[in-house]
């Protein structure tokens, strides 16, 4: 396992579980077979800019700073990012296509990798434009109207064959 996919672990982990010391993250890296020693555990904590915070429920455990589930309305933020950025949507089976302006793209992109909504596989982002894959069971077309209401659009989505 590389640096950056034991780093990469280790998010998935603290935003799932309430994990309050590196020996504690070495015990769990090891119940899934990643070998980590606790000083590479907390240089890795400390490359992630991780902090120690007291949750909702009052339990101490580590979270990565910058980390906004863990601050913000996730939806709230990309309803604005949406709303102010995206000119158009389209899907095509499973992938939905955002078009911004020159240069938002990775705006857009960022907003909807942080967000929480269900369906969602993951997103890339050019200059004015983001990919977004949807999940099988969510499918494009769901998703896609769902990313019109986020945007603000009025008017409903129709499917629209190219070349006819």
């Amino acid at each position: 396992m590389t640096k950056n996919q034991r780093q990469h672990r280790i998010g998935e982990l603290l935003e799932r579980e309430v994990i309050s010391t590196a020996a504690q993250l070495v015990a769990r890296l090891q119940a899934e077979d990643i070998v980590a020693t606790q000083a590479t555990v907390t240089r890795d904590l400390q490359e992630l800019g991780t902090i120690k915070v007291r949750d909702e429920h009052g339990s101490r455990r580590i979270v990565i700073a910058m980390a906004p589930k863990m601050t913000a309305a996730p939806l709230d933020h990309l309803r604005r990012m949406m709303g102010e950025w995206v000119v158009s949507v389209d899907y095509s089976a499973n992938l939905v296509v955002l078009r911004t302006p020159p240069g938002c793209a990775h705006v857009v992109a960022s907003a909807l990798d942080r967000s929480v909504l269900d369906g969602v596989l993951g997103s890339v982002a050019g200059d004015d434009t983001v990919l977004v894959i949807a999940g099988e069971a969510r499918g494009g077309a769901s998703l896609a109207q769902e990313f019109r209401m986020l945007a603000g659009f009025s008017e409903p989505l129709v499917a629209v064959k190219k070349g006819t």
